[in-house]
């Protein structure tokens, strides 16, 4: 059964716009999804020295907001636009509660939409407990199970594990794909993703 390794954060905008598509190919393919959910900013900043606060207002205008336009249009994620005012009020949390899921069967699946969709098309806190309690029971989810696996020290050490693995594989951002190995960054990427399933892309440079 071939398997995916998905490496993403919470408040990622393009894990949000390509979730859907992935559980479709998933599905498809009848592959194993592997959550590697993963705290962002230790991420970035391993592989951009520079992070995203120093990156120019033209590369920003145009990665965050026109292809942010274009592919919610052409995925059909309801986006409404603009960065929510509170998306850096910390996500460890919510990436604990999707580790928690992931080990309750496909929990994950849902609920990562549920955060990432409430998130940017309609500004949710995902720093909020309630809010992250209201999107659990929307995914049919035992919300005061999650939270509280959530605060384990299992669950702590595991999204440790997954930010360490993803700067160790020189993962450059959210989300980011692994199909026996081979690595993926972008939902932009999916496709590809679907055709390594079927069959891996032949290695010419080391």
């Amino acid at each position: 059964m071939p398997t995916i390794e998905y490496f993403y954060s919470a408040q990622s905008a393009f894990a949000c716009l390509g979730h859907k598509r992935l559980l479709e190919i998933v599905a498809k393919a009848g592959a194993t999804l592997l959550h590697r959910p993963m705290e962002l900013g230790p991420v970035v900043g391993a592989a951009h020295p520079n992070g995203f606060a120093d990156r120019s207002p033209a590369h920003r205008a145009y990665y965050f907001g026109r292809e942010i336009e274009r592919w919610a249009e052409y995925r059909g994620v309801p986006f409404k636009g603009g960065i929510p005012a509170n998306h850096r009020n910390g996500t460890v949390l919510a990436n604990s509660m999707l580790i928690a899921a992931s080990h309750r069967d496909h929990g994950a699946d849902a609920l990562a939409g549920a955060f990432m969709q409430s998130h940017w098309c309609d500004y949710a806190d995902l720093a909020d407990e309630a809010h992250l309690l209201a999107m659990c029971a929307k995914a049919e989810l035992d919300g005061a199970a999650l939270l509280a696996a959530a605060g384990t020290s299992e669950v702590a050490a595991e999204l440790q594990k997954n930010t360490d693995e993803a700067v160790k594989r020189s993962v450059f951002g959210s989300p980011t794909y692994f199909v026996d190995g081979d690595m993926f960054y972008g939902q932009d990427r999916l496709e590809l993703v679907e055709r390594a399933l079927a069959r891996p892309f032949r290695k010419v440079w080391s």
